[in-house]
């Protein structure tokens, strides 16, 4: 009887760590619906002109290393997608388009959840570059203020 008197206790005290981890683990791995830059990343202006071989090389880029997830319309929608929760940006969009060149660099370069930090993978022109490209998706041609100015 002291057996199962243990064994029942020590089960239910398994249960109540296996709750509290799981519950913990959540919190840890829920992510916020919006994903906010630092503030400070806003005064940060895009150097890359908006078009030249910068823009061939981001599109390049695009199609071979982000269209997976974010489709090749932009869209959010590539195959990976499916797998993603939460959902990959939709580059067309408004809240995508409206954030400022230096908030989508920071995106770009730290990443977050399942995209990973290109910061060591891509150069800082081509980075910027990228932010142009995206702005490409845009249905009004939100191009960079500072790119507009160098054409």
């Amino acid at each position: 009887m002291k057996i199962a008197s243990i064994s029942y206790r020590g089960g239910i005290l398994f249960l109540w760590v296996l709750f509290f981890t799981l519950a913990k683990t959540q919190h840890v791995f829920a992510q916020p619906s919006a994903w906010k830059a630092p503030a400070f990343v806003d005064t940060i202006r895009n150097p890359v002109p908006f078009s030249g071989p910068e823009m061939e090389d981001a599109k390049k880029i695009y199609n071979t290393t982000c269209w997976t997830c974010h489709g090749m319309d932009g869209k959010g929608t590539g195959p990976a997608s499916v797998a993603i929760n939460p959902k990959p940006a939709d580059h067309t969009s408004q809240a995508v388009q409206s954030e400022s060149d230096g908030a989508l660099f920071w995106k770009i370069s730290v990443g977050k959840g399942n995209m990973q930090p290109y910061r060591t993978l891509l150069t800082v022109k081509q980075r910027w570059a990228l932010v142009n490209f995206i702005r490409t998706f845009s249905n009004t041609s939100n191009k960079s203020k500072l790119s507009q100015a160098q054409e």
